[in-house]
């Protein structure tokens, strides 16, 4: 007894099988957590070392080269790269991607660990460096808080406010507040009555410095004693005395003391033109995006009347709305493609059959909703797309059963009977085809690198839905068609007999024929597709859906970001005088948090400045972002403002990039010139092309005068001091507010209009102020790099580029790769190619490396089905050619081929293979019960006529919603061409292919046959 006949025998297991995955689907999909994409970990750290005026050599040298050394000994490393500047080495260390998630908190330990050994090498006034390991935190539900009105203490107030109550939410795991005002309070001596007085700054510094500092103060037996409070308001600073000479004086009587903004801030906040904070909340991994953004807004609104009057959260990014619009448009997909589902199969089978197949496919997408809650696995992009995918492969199973079983019953079979006789031939071919099936996605789903991890649920849900589906196929569609399937009469009319299934056979009687002519057409067909392959846009992930792009605007290197500011608010002007504008965020000074998954902040850059634009659809960004930078090209020559798209899916980087690594700056800049003049005269279309090292500044040194200046008793140092007094100012400690603190800053008043060369030096060894002139011999001036980047400790400058958005990265880099190739390079100088080039190698390197074993196993599979070889090399025969539809759709379309239409190409595989399977094993099973080849292959052929179209009809047709959907259409196009090309393979190459392997040894057979009933015959004869 099989399985199907045993499903109906035994029917209330098979309810129990159908009630749970009804009700069990319906509680799995309101539990199951969701999420905007995957779960993806950012195998990356970020190592922070201040280093107070060294040049951005000294830092590259003295403090990243012997911190990269260190971090280079962790066999874990993939890669380690530093940026610069004068006074600052940021490191990031990349970890191979074949490490998961739980091993990084051990990994981090270690570098830690690394980083405080080689700390204590490094050289005098650097800084404690400071490891980051949270750099991949997503903060999706992302808001910009305008407070007009407000007070900068009342801003910062309400910053702390809404962080405390936020982080109280169920489910919140972090809040993030960037871009509050950077407050300073300025202590001003003047220059004149200090000078008078013989009063240094240094002076000032240490009264300041000590006037609310933190001490302990001891204890006298159980109690403690505590230090007297501190200055806490500006008159109390004012009030301080200084000590000169015996005499008291007030800082009031030499410097005034003011609250202000810091002159150069590190980030400048707008949205929409209005001064703005962020506010970024991010979810624990294990929590439903969507609750906890309710709960968040919940806390919201019931926190709102104590929120100031003219407070407005602005959100930027709602990932719970998105994710919940994903969710119900996913419904209203499989609601469509299962309506598409029964209203085929209602008018090529009937009503009954598509009730049965439809009913089996509900339950199918159900019960696989469950067993994705029960495995822990949520509601993204990637599962909702493996869902759709699968919805194709879904259907043919118990299609196969159904439609084998209503033809039985046609011809007069009880259900029983038909049910052991439509299970009981297929069950193992079908069984084998869905492994197939799913092992096409196995090279995917089990790569070990950053696309393997972002696309391992696509694997596991695909899994997951094609072993459900052959288990309801095999008890849930005979146990239905048991009830609505009607058995006719013996001698009731072939169900085969049809307009429909004639004209099938007589096409194949011709092409079997014409076998000769059919063979070479399609390998015709086949080579042409192959070399128009070539002609199709390439594309590693394709854009995002959400209607936001991200706009950069960069000025010469060194521009103070108060230029910056005022530049980007021209931008903002312009773009909020615009229709389709919803709303504009401005970032200046660094980029915004990491509010989505792929989202990569540009590194902290006074002369940088970002915007995220939100459009009202998605249709108006190409030709809105092509305005936005020609008014820019016009109205801000000074700068390069570029657009660009969000991305689906892990890489980074720009679309073009290019590297240079060596020793010598020089070297490489002029190694990048050459690059960039290279490009722009080999390629029209690539834009903004530039390196990441910016342009050189320009620094003044004073020279040194070593004898008088030792005979003064300054040195060096004293001389620098002086420099920073009469610029930036120097550190006077902080000013504590609460929980803030706020810096002391002591500086020449910028109003007094002295010069570097008006600064007085104080010398302890004489007691007295040296003008600084007389210890220097005049300034010079030289030109130097102040962004050196590393990668794996050698400098390396990269050339970038843009593309517009009608154009791949793959065509740009094909028009430029011959010329930039030919560069000759210096002995110990390297070039190789970055950007989206590198991201899609890396990916499909990993993916070859996984595909063999994969295709290994499925090529094993189809020769134990058979235990033969001729039924397998049919089938394989026709993968190859299931190129040619994908070719054609994606021409016909102009969509690229990108990841997913890769996904959609592996999936095609899968349903080709499983098609002939079936197919191939039809007609064996025909053979056996003596027929001759020829007409086997017609009968078993036309039998599967109707499950082969009606499969490939309701896939096609489920892949319509898909169509526009930007993350998926690509696949769509694919699945629909390639699959429409596949079902004439299947049904007409595949019956050739096997008339021409077998006829050979069935014509032997005859022959053989034949000449034993000659031998018979004679030997009759003889007796």
């Amino acid at each position: 007894m099989n399985i199907a006949r045993l499903s109906i025998d035994k029917q209330i297991l098979t309810w129990m099988i159908i009630l749970t995955c009804l009700l069990g689907g319906i509680w799995g999909f309101t539990s199951i957590g969701r999420l905007e994409d995957p779960s993806f970990t950012i195998k990356q750290a970020v190592i922070v070392t201040q280093y107070p005026g060294a040049s951005a050599a000294e830092v590259a040298e003295e403090v990243s080269e012997p911190l990269e050394s260190a971090i280079q000994k962790m066999g874990e490393l993939d890669t380690v790269t530093s940026i610069n500047a004068p006074g600052a080495s940021l490191i990031e260390v990349e970890i191979k991607s074949t490490y998961d998630g739980d091993a990084l908190p051990e990994i981090w330990t270690d570098l830690r660990a690394k980083v405080r050994d080689a700390a204590r090498a490094l050289p005098e006034g650097v800084g404690t460096p400071v490891v980051d390991d949270g750099f991949g935190d997503v903060f999706g539900i992302y808001f910009a808080v305008t407070a007009e009105g407000l007070s900068n203490a009342g801003i910062h107030d309400l910053a702390t406010f809404l962080r405390r109550e936020i982080l109280a939410v169920d489910g919140v795991a972090d809040v993030q507040v960037s871009g509050l005002p950077d407050e300073v309070i300025y202590v001003e001596p003047d220059l004149l009555l200090a000078a008078n007085q013989n009063i240094s700054p240094g002076i000032i510094i240490e009264a300041i410095a000590g006037a609310n500092s933190v001490q302990d103060a001891g204890s006298i037996g159980p109690t403690r004693l505590q230090r007297p409070d501190g200055s806490d308001s500006i008159s109390q600073i004012e009030g301080l005395t200084v000590g000169v000479q015996g005499q008291v004086i007030n800082v009031r009587d030499i410097a005034e003391v003011h609250r202000g903004l810091a002159e150069d801030p590190s980030l400048l906040v707008r949205y929409n033109g209005v001064a703005a904070f962020t506010l970024g909340v991010a979810g624990l991994s294990t929590e439903n995006i969507v609750d906890v953004g309710a709960r968040v807004d919940a806390k919201l609104a019931e926190i709102d009347p104590e929120i100031p009057v003219g407070v407005t959260l602005n959100p930027i990014y709602q990932q719970h709305v998105v994710v919940e619009e994903a969710s119900n448009g996913f419904v209203v997909n499989v609601a469509m493609s299962v309506a598409i589902v029964i209203a085929v199969l209602a008018v090529a089978m009937g009503w009954r059959a598509a009730i049965v197949v439809g009913s089996t496919l509900v339950l199918t997408v159900l019960g696989t909703v469950l067993f994705m809650y029960l495995g822990a696995f949520s509601l993204e992009r990637i599962s909702l797309g493996a869902l759709i995918i699968a919805m194709g492969m879904l259907v043919d199973n118990a299609l196969v059963v159904a439609e084998g079983m209503q033809i039985a019953m046609q011809r007069g079979k009880t259900s029983r009977e038909a049910a052991d006789e439509a299970a009981g031939k297929t069950q193992i071919p079908l069984l084998g085809a869905t492994v197939i099936g799913l092992m096409a996605f196995a090279g995917i789903g089990l790569s070990p690198d950053a696309t393997g991890e972002f696309l391992f649920s696509l694997f596991a849900v695909i899994g997951i839905s094609l072993m459900l589906s052959w288990a309801l196929a095999l008890t849930v569609t005979p146990l239905l068609g048991h009830y609505f399937f009607k058995r006719g009469g013996v001698g009731d009319a072939d169900p085969y007999g049809g307009p429909l299934f004639r004209l099938y056979a007589g096409a194949l009687r011709g092409a079997l024929r014409w076998r000769w002519v059919v063979i070479p057409g399609l390998c015709a067909v086949t080579a042409t597709c192959f070399m128009l392959f070539g002609s199709i846009k390439q594309q590693f992930f394709p854009d995002s859906s959400t209607p936001i792009f991200p706009v950069h605007y960069q000025l010469p290197q060194g521009t103070e970001i108060r230029t910056t500011s005022a530049d980007l608010a021209v931008v903002e002007a312009w773009l909020l005088e615009r229709d389709e504008v919803e709303s504009v965020a401005t970032f200046v000074g660094q980029g915004a948090g990491r509010f989505i998954l792929t989202y990569s902040a540009e590194k902290a850059n006074s002369s940088y400045g970002h915007m995220l634009v939100r459009t009202t659809d998605l249709e108006s960004i190409p030709a809105l972002a092509a305005e936005l930078e020609a008014f820019a090209a016009t109205a801000l020559p000074a700068g390069t403002l570029r657009t660009r798209r969000l991305v689906f899916g892990p890489g980074g980087g720009d679309p073009i990039e290019v590297r240079f690594s060596g020793g010598d700056p020089a070297v490489l800049r002029a190694l990048a010139e050459e690059a960039m003049d290279r490009i722009n005269a080999a390629s029209e279309v690539i834009q903004h092309v530039r390196t990441d090292w910016l342009e050189q500044e320009l620094v003044i040194k004073p020279l040194y005068a070593t004898d008088r200046a030792q005979t003064a008793g300054i040195e060096r140092d004293d001389v620098a001091s002086a420099m920073l007094f009469a610029t930036d100012g120097v550190s006077g400690g902080v000013f504590r507010e609460g929980d803030r603190q706020i810096p002391i800053v002591v500086r020449t008043s910028p109003d007094e209009g002295y010069t570097i060369s008006d600064q007085v030096i104080f010398s302890e060894s004489a007691g007295a102020l040296v003008p600084l002139d007389q210890v220097v011999d005049g300034f010079a001036y030289e030109v130097q790099d102040t962004r050196i980047h590393r990668r794996d400790r050698l400098p390396t400058i990269t050339v970038v580029g843009n593309i517009p958005a009608d154009v791949t990265a793959t065509d740009a880099r094909n028009q430029i790769v011959e010329t930039i190739e030919a560069m000759p390079l210096p002995v110990g100088y390297a070039m190789e190619w970055g950007g989206e080039y590198e991201s899609s190698l890396d990916a499909q390197t990993s993916l070859a490396g996984q595909l063999p074993m994969s295709f290994l196993i499925m090529f094993a599979i189809t020769v134990l089905l058979f235990m033969a070889m001729r039924q397998p090399l049919i089938i394989w025969l026709l993968v190859p050619m299931s190129v040619n539809g994908v070719v054609i759709g994606l021409l016909a379309t102009g969509y690229p081929f990108s990841f997913t239409a890769l996904l959609g190409l592996l999936s095609l595989s899968g349903m080709l293979i499983k098609n002939g399977i079936v197919l191939v094993e039809e007609i064996d099973i025909v053979r056996r019960e003596g027929r001759a080849l020829f007409a086997a292959i017609i009968e078993a052929s036309t039998s599967r006529l109707r499950p082969v179209v009606l499969a490939a009809a309701t896939t096609i047709m489920g892949m319509i919603p898909l169509l526009t959907d930007a993350f998926f259409k690509s696949m769509a196009v694919t699945i629909m061409g390639g699959l429409a090309f596949a079902t004439v393979l299947t049904l007409i190459a595949a019956p050739v292919f096997y008339y021409v392997l077998f006829s050979g040894a069935e014509r032997r057979a005859r022959e053989a046959a034949a000449t034993d009933e000659s031998a018979a015959g004679d030997r009759g004869l003889a007796n």
